[in-house]
């Protein structure tokens, strides 16, 4: 059966485990201080209204962004609160009691504007930086280069630079098991350690591809509007992240498409690149934590789906 075929799964790495997502699951498995396994699940709720939205081109990008950052934020602070606890002290995170902004907000729409806070910043510096040389490069295009330049840096300086803690190591192997699983899954191959510790870690259809995709869209988008003072620039700015998300989602999608045909493929390459930094080659023991809860989502996918088929 050819990739196409298959149903299409995504995942997240998140701390020592993997999350996938499927049409009607998300499930994560994460290694705990005693080296037993642990499954978190949440079934893939749809809201009538969104459904119709995400049928959209460019504004179905926008809910799909909002919509995982909200969702694996849950997964996320599953996996914080306990992988490094002990399943016998469990009883310690009844005890503990929730912030006061997550109480009124939410854990999901916390993630959510977790994700717009991050964006405005790694687009708001770089505006107000290049802004710094208007005196020296003044010109409309060279000033748009120069604010995307420092925008590039900024984001591969952030990647590095966590990188280099071990947690946020950790984090990214999880990443590249994640990919070599999905590769794995979509050619075919059976999944045991082996056959998808061979397989690639980087994936066309990978957020992080996405992220540089919003630095490369900005760019060419912000050819076309003419600020006359800082002000405007920002504001312009502003205004055009929900634009920018909406395209390099489908710039994404396209890119992924794309990615068997002859010279067409290298499009996706520069996404490629950037997950040389976002992914790291994992050890056998986290491939097999991503297998678990690939195969976990798998085994409840197919019997929804039986579910389905007899009603």
């Amino acid at each position: 059966m050819s990739s196409e075929q298959k149903p299409l799964y995504g995942g997240q790495a998140v701390v020592e485990g993997v999350m996938f997502g499927g049409k009607h699951h998300y499930v994560t498995a994460i290694r705990r201080k005693d080296q037993s396994v642990d499954y978190f699940h949440l079934p893939r709720t749809y809201n009538d209204k969104l459904t119709k939205f995400k049928k959209i081109p460019f504004l179905r990008g926008l809910i799909a962004i909002i919509e995982s950052s909200g969702n694996g934020t849950k997964h996320l602070n599953f996996s914080t609160d306990r992988f490094d606890l002990d399943p016998s002290e469990d009883y310690k995170l009844e005890e503990q009691e929730p912030s006061k902004l997550s109480m009124v907000l939410g854990v999901a729409v916390l993630g959510v504007l977790s994700f717009l806070f991050g964006k405005f910043i790694f687009t708001l510096i770089p505006t107000f930086l290049a802004a710094l040389f208007m005196p020296i490069i003044s010109g409309h295009v060279a000033q748009i280069m120069l604010e995307s330049l420092f925008k590039l840096i900024l984001l591969l300086g952030y990647i590095y630079f966590v990188s280099l803690t071990p947690i946020i190591k950790r984090v990214f192997q999880y990443h590249g098991a994640e990919h070599k699983v999905i590769n794995a899954y979509e050619n075919g191959k059976d999944l045991t350690v082996q056959n998808v510790q061979a397989a690639s870690r980087l994936h066309y259809r990978c957020g992080s591809s996405f992220i540089l995709f919003t630095v490369i869209v900005g760019l060419f988008l912000y050819l076309f509007f003419y600020p006359e003072n800082l002000l405007e620039r920002v504001l312009i700015r502003i205004a055009l992240i929900p634009v920018v998300i909406g395209i390099s989602f489908e710039v994404l999608q396209i890119t992924n498409k794309l990615r068997d045909v002859p010279v067409l493929k290298y499009l996706g390459l520069p996404g490629l690149w950037l997950q040389l930094l976002t992914t790291k080659e994992p050890s056998d023991d986290q491939v097999e934590i991503a297998i678990l809860s690939f195969n976990e989502l798998k085994r409840r996918e197919e019997e929804t789906e039986a579910q389905l088929s007899r009603q």
